[in-house]
């Protein structure tokens, strides 16, 4: 007599994931990096015409992102991972413990990386809008609205200030390739996906609450309109 032995084999569970950035804050991350590149290579190339609508891009964008800091789900929130010195030098002080976690959302560290780069960010564009090159042709669109040596001023600044960003963006890279390497953690993953494993980060397993549709489409608008005002304010002079 023959014995059939029947073996079941249970299919291994997919690692349980836990969301740590929702799409907005991805897409506006994506997107400035690609147009802080390709703001660069139109500069250099003098290609102004794209250069400007360039930059008008990325003024939605920063308009979008201080909004959604806000109104944001809890990871993208300022006051959620905007830190003062001394939670700064506690997490310090973890993150070379062996039994060192991910934070949910940005470190304190992180977050000062995030808030440089934002603040040069709205620096640069700032003074894009109001900078103009020596005979006037290439100029901010709210240009007209300063004089003619503020107007060259700000596309000075416009110009060292970029050198600044890339300093502050290099450190933000620095920092990504620590955790990678020392750490082994990527940071460059859930800001793809949004997702991370959850054993491997702090924070609630259910990860981010989902936000109100009528969140996103209204910091959209108010993205939209500013730029539009931008662009729509020298006509009226």
């Amino acid at each position: 007599m023959t014995d059939d032995t029947v073996i079941s084999a249970t299919p291994a569970q997919p690692e349980p994931k836990q969301k740590v950035w929702d799409a907005p804050v991805r897409l506006v991350h994506w997107l400035l990096v690609f147009l802080v590149a390709f703001s660069w290579w139109t500069a250099e190339e003098g290609e102004m015409q794209w250069h400007y609508w360039s930059g008008l891009t990325i003024v939605g964008l920063l308009v979008f992102r201080v909004y959604w800091g806000f109104a944001g789900p809890e990871t993208a929130r300022f006051s959620r991972f905007v830190k003062g010195p001394g939670d700064v030098l506690s997490y310090t002080g973890k993150l070379f413990r062996p039994n060192y976690r991910a934070s949910f959302g940005h470190n304190p560290l992180g977050a000062l990386s995030v808030i440089a780069i934002l603040l040069a960010l709205i620096a640069q564009v700032v003074l894009g809008l109001f900078a103009s090159d020596t005979d006037g042709l290439e100029s901010g669109p709210l240009s007209p609205y300063v004089s003619y040596e503020f107007s060259q001023d700000a596309a000075a600044l416009h110009e060292d200030a970029f050198n600044i960003l890339l300093i502050i963006i290099g450190l933000h890279i620095a920092a990504i390739v620590f955790y990678l390497v020392a750490k082994r953690v990527n940071l460059i993953g859930p800001m793809i996906t949004g997702s991370r494993k959850a054993d491997d980060v702090e924070g609630p397993a259910s990860g981010i609450a989902p936000v109100p549709l009528w969140r996103f489409l209204l910091g959209v608008t108010i993205a939209g309109l500013t730029v539009f005002l931008i662009v729509w304010l020298p006509t009226t002079r």
